[in-house]
């Protein structure tokens, strides 16, 4: 999937479920003209904010960042295999991650599971409605949260109300790969 494929997902199911610029702002909490250059940008946003956009949309974060989802299997049981998650990139843009969307064809899920690879330089503070809870796999990870550093190491975890601002980038000479899981309070 290119990047460019989830603002135009986010316009194609805002107007097949005929909703105005104006009610996505306001069911998202951001801002209508905001939401109008993600849907004609060729970047993709940050993963809180598309997840944002799909709680108001009442779709899986997975649709907005596929092209075609295959939902004929038993939808109790997703299974990934290594390497086969939906890779996003948001190399060249001030977010500079790469994110791989695990157990991405269960819909109706409570918790988005997903693989960061963290930037070295993340300039956006993140604040959205949930949970979260991310496991350090490989590499330093220097995690702010509500204006407080903390440095993790491969095997470190943390859990936290993702209502509260928080960051991340990797420390080191190679990226950190992190797990993450993000729980939002309503079911979609």
């Amino acid at each position: 999937m290119n990047e460019e494929s989830v603002g135009k997902n986010i316009n194609s199911i805002r107007k097949q479920k005929n909703i105005t610029l104006q009610e996505l702002a306001r069911r998202s909490g951001l801002t209508k003209s905001y939401l109008s250059r993600i849907e004609r940008s060729r970047k993709a946003p940050p993963y809180s904010t598309v997840n944002r956009v799909a709680i108001a949309l009442e779709v899986e974060v997975a649709y907005l960042l596929s092209e075609k989802l295959d939902y004929s299997s038993d939808i109790r049981f997703s299974l990934t295999k290594n390497g086969k998650g939906k890779v996003v990139q948001t190399l060249g843009s001030s977010y500079g991650y790469e994110y791989e969307a695990l157990g991405f064809t269960k819909p109706g899920k409570n918790m988005q599971p997903y693989i960061i690879k963290a930037a070295f330089d993340e300039k956006s503070i993140f604040q959205h409605e949930g949970e979260e809870f991310i496991y350090v796999l490989e590499g330093t990870y220097e995690f702010i949260y509500d204006g407080k550093k903390y440095i993790m190491e491969e095997g470190d975890s943390a859990y936290f109300d993702s209502g509260v601002p928080h960051t991340a980038r990797s420390l080191g000479e190679k990226n950190a790969r992190v797990l993450a899981v993000m729980y939002s309070y309503k079911r979609l």
